[in-house]
């Protein structure tokens, strides 16, 4: 997949894998926040080689990332979303997801899946809503998977 990067005041977006600082993903994800507490080093790097990855830098410091998982044809799951507390408030998360959300590869989904419990008001603002049939969703979730 053809490689995309983006700048805007002196940050960059980009979907290089080579570009990742995993140590640093995994810092944030392993200790810092909520959903992915405990996650290994493995299962983050399996994680990463089998998504579209969007790494956010700051002179090439990792300072944010995000995640897709999809067929590229019907449906994409965002994960994994995060800027370091020090960078937000700059409108960061808001053009991660504008470049997430412009990926060629991504256009013409049917569904758009994520889960929040933080950021509501952000994804709002690209369309996602609550689910409206929640009857007709289900789930397999095991909340203490990294604990072991």
């Amino acid at each position: 997949m053809k490689i995309i990067e983006a700048q805007k005041n002196g940050f960059t977006i980009s979907t290089d894998k080579d570009k990742l600082d995993i140590e640093a993903i995994h810092q944030f994800l392993a200790h810092e926040a909520d959903w992915s507490r405990g996650i290994p080093l493995d299962t983050l790097k399996t994680s990463i080689d089998n998504s579209l990855t969007f790494g956010v830098y700051d002179n090439g410091r990792q300072i944010g990332f995000a995640r897709i998982i999809s067929d590229y044809a019907t449906i994409a799951y965002l994960g994994d979303v995060y800027v370091l507390q020090e960078y937000r408030g700059q409108g960061l998360s808001k053009w991660l997801m504008k470049e997430i959300m412009a990926h060629p590869q991504l256009q013409g989904l049917r569904r758009w899946i994520l889960l929040t419990d933080t950021a509501e008001w952000l994804y709002k603002k690209f369309g996602f809503v609550t689910v409206p049939r929640p009857e007709l969703y289900m789930e397999k979730h095991n909340a203490t998977v990294y604990k072991s």
